[in-house]
């Protein structure tokens, strides 16, 4: 794979969709300047972190197996966590915490056509770079949660790495500790609470609601706040 290190770009992301290639590549800056998360939210990408993307090209894809993308990434990101002796884990579906708070993102913008797919995987990892004071409750850093200053090009090279492995839903879903607890789930028609089962195979969260009833959610916000209070 073709990696391309930048110092600066707007988003790691948009610069794979003006590639003009077929080839799979690996993009990595040592800032962003209009980083992008999920839901549209803005992306802080100050310099001390990891802003990957990875673009890889499907002959054939079946949309069911996008969730194997977003199992793939999670997992590579607590693997490279663990290589610094940090213990992560997952809050379904794409975020990775650390101590309860957030230490990586992702955000995956698939395009299919004629029974292909292109994929982009972008990736922040908080290194060395500042945490906002009004993130301080809520997110963290390899370097705020160890207390040492950590190479941040090191993390980006075995992040890369451990993209390139193959992992499963089974794999995903050890990092994930809050089966069987009661969450707060955040859509847009509003929140609710419901005790978190499972995820299925194809990415749903599986919850028991308050009336007894099972669901599966396909789109939602976990929060896991009331748990570290």
């Amino acid at each position: 794979m073709k990696i391309i290190e930048l110092d600066e770009v707007d988003s790691t992301n948009e610069y794979c969709k003006r590639l003009e290639t077929d080839e799979d590549v690996a993009v990595i800056a040592k800032r962003q300047i209009s980083g992008k998360g999920t839901k549209g939210r803005v992306f802080i990408s100050e310099s001390g972190g990891v802003y990957l993307s990875v673009m890889r090209f499907y002959k054939e894809f079946i949309c069911r197996d996008a969730f194997k993308i977003m199992v793939n990434s999670c997992v590579a990101v607590c693997k490279t966590l663990e290589s610094y002796s940090v213990k992560p884990n997952i809050r379904w579906a794409n975020d990775v915490l650390v101590g309860g708070k957030k230490i990586s993102g992702t955000l995956i913008e698939n395009s299919f056509a004629n029974g292909g797919a292109r994929s982009i995987v972008g990736i922040g990892l908080n290194v060395n770079n500042p945490i906002p004071d009004e993130l301080k409750d809520t997110a963290t850093s390899l370097s705020l949660f160890t207390l040492k200053k950590i190479s941040a090009a090191e993390v980006g090279s075995e992040l890369i790495r451990n993209l390139g492995k193959k992992y499963s839903v089974s794999e995903y879903k050890s990092y994930i500790d809050f089966f069987g607890e009661k969450v707060t789930l955040i859509t847009p028609q509003g929140q609710r609470e419901a005790v978190a089962i499972d995820v299925t195979d194809d990415g749903l969260l599986k919850v028991r609601e308050e009336d007894g009833g099972i669901s599966l959610i396909s789109a939602a916000e976990v929060s896991l706040r009331n748990r570290w209070k």
